[in-house]
């Protein structure tokens, strides 16, 4: 079973732009989704095209803050602050990574924690291993959502997540904990990293080494999240897990690229539209019904 996020991104599309016609209809709102891009690395800015056009495809509105890699720390925050105060912006995506120059993390820690659609300051942070009702980071949402296509009910499982990085790896072994998943966390210092991961129901990869997981790390019949995207000696665009040979072990498997990619960018719009309802005290369950 390929994971499609392409194809589940389509499916997400449609539900999101049902939904904000409809917030249109009956309040007059339009989501608005302010993303802050420091510097001009082509990579972020390749990100924030695809973010920018699926946003236009759904119905939110969006709006490009490009600084110079040189601003200062004063600058950005200035900014920041600026569109915590400003009532049409409902959400603020920081795109990452920012110059070494700057302090990413007190610029995500000034991010307004309710407009926070990348979920990564920590209130939004503790409020995830909580347990409690937040905006939760946008990749590991998407794996989550790719796992569901496999399997319903995760409850007994066996995940092992290799990564341990805020942006995904422990975001998602949280998630996957609230689902009654037994979650073993792997990372650099894991020592017979094969004797673990062949362990998993449910393996997620998020290192950013090229093909680490050969067909010998799986389970016979596991489902793999691949989060890495990195390019190969040929300059192709590869994932942390040997697709090729893996897919032939795994019950379930995502590609890259099209696996998980798609579905972070489908994740951070779900999080805009549920910022601009808790925002206007909206249900937001009655709308994100997806």
């Amino acid at each position: 079973m390929i994971l499609n996020g392409v194809v589940e991104q389509a499916k997400i599309a449609h539900c999101l732009e049902e939904r904000i016609k409809a917030l249109k209809a009956l309040y007059s709102l339009v989501p608005k989704l302010a993303v802050i891009v420091i510097g001009s690395r082509p990579a972020s800015l390749l990100y924030v095209e695809k973010k920018q056009e699926f946003a236009s495809r759904i119905g939110i509105q969006t709006e490009i803050f490009r600084l110079p890699a040189e601003s200062s720390l004063e600058e950005c925050l200035d900014l920041i602050q600026t569109l915590n105060h400003d009532d049409s912006v409902h959400g603020i995506l920081l795109q990452l990574p920012v110059p070494v120059a700057l302090d990413a993390q007190k610029l995500i820690e000034t991010i307004n924690p309710s407009k926070d659609v990348d979920g990564l300051h920590p209130l939004n942070m503790g409020k995830l291993v909580q347990g409690v009702d937040a905006l939760y980071p946008c990749t590991p949402q998407g794996c989550l959502h790719l796992i569901h296509q496999w399997r319903s009910d995760l409850r007994g499982l066996v995940a092992v997540v290799v990564g341990r990085s805020t942006l995904v790896g422990k975001p998602i072994a949280a998630m996957l904990l609230k689902e009654n998943v037994t979650v073993i966390q792997a990372h650099t210092h894991t020592k017979n990293l094969k004797d673990i991961t062949r362990l998993a129901d449910i393996l997620v990869v998020a290192t950013g080494h090229p093909n680490l997981i050969q067909a010998d790390f799986i389970k016979e019949g596991a489902c793999v999240i691949d989060v890495g995207i990195s390019k190969n000696d040929q300059e192709l665009t590869v994932g942390d897990v040997a697709f090729n040979a893996v897919k032939e072990k795994a019950s379930a498997i995502s590609p890259v690229p099209g696996g998980v990619g798609p579905m972070t960018i489908s994740y951070l719009m779900i999080n805009t539209l549920k910022s601009c309802c808790h925002f206007h005290k909206i249900s937001w369950k009655n709308l994100l019904a997806l």
